[in-house]
């Protein structure tokens, strides 16, 4: 879906809030600015950041969680990419500057629990590994990297999994990454949706 700058659609309109910490954050004046940011490109061809919230949101809604899962994974959905326009893209890279980073100080505000606000900071990073590993040849960095993850989310990597699958199986994203965190990380339950 395109943009109509002129004449855009109220976010009630394209996410429907589920509850009143929701309605909190589609109102947020930093959300919304954020939410409307975007321009299509690779991996994003929906352009504005709401278009794919709505398409993390509709496969959560295929997953078909237990609702504290839902819950968590909507307010994850909601706000991990929603400051992009906020990052640093020079180099070397400002991690510090990361949308991920700016997600979880704007998360935070709104006392959601910290497993929750570790994979909105987290989110990118299963991806990062396999960028490493498969794309740059590093095995070791790559493979390092994921541990790392791994131990970080201190035993919520389920949470994370089924995030990072929700986020991949949007827009044009490659599907390999999530093939090999599947075929890579140890007691994560598999999913189809």
């Amino acid at each position: 879906m395109n943009l109509d700058t002129d004449h855009p659609p109220r976010i009630e309109d394209l996410i429907s809030p589920e509850n009143e910490l929701e309605q909190q954050i589609l109102a947020d004046p930093q959300w919304l600015e954020g939410a409307w940011w975007g321009k299509p490109r690779w991996g994003h061809p929906e352009g504005a950041v709401v278009y794919h919230i709505q398409e993390v949101l509709d496969n959560i809604d295929r997953l078909n969680p237990n609702p504290e899962i839902r819950k968590n994974l909507r307010l994850i959905a909601l706000t991990h990419d929603n400051f992009k326009h906020l990052e640093h893209k020079g180099s070397p890279r400002d991690w510090s500057k990361h949308h991920a980073m700016f997600a979880r100080t704007f998360a935070e505000k709104y006392n959601i629990e910290t497993h929750v606000l570790d994979v909105i900071e987290l989110h990118d990073e299963a991806y990062y590994a396999w960028r490493i590993y498969h794309k740059n040849g590093n095995k070791e960095e790559g493979s390092a990297r994921l541990e790392q993850l791994i131990k970080r989310l201190n035993g919520k990597i389920q949470l994370f999994y089924l995030f990072f699958k929700c986020d991949t199986q949007t827009g044009d994203k490659t599907q390999e990454p999530v093939h090999w965190f599947e075929s890579t990380v140890k007691g994560i339950q598999l999913t189809k949706f």
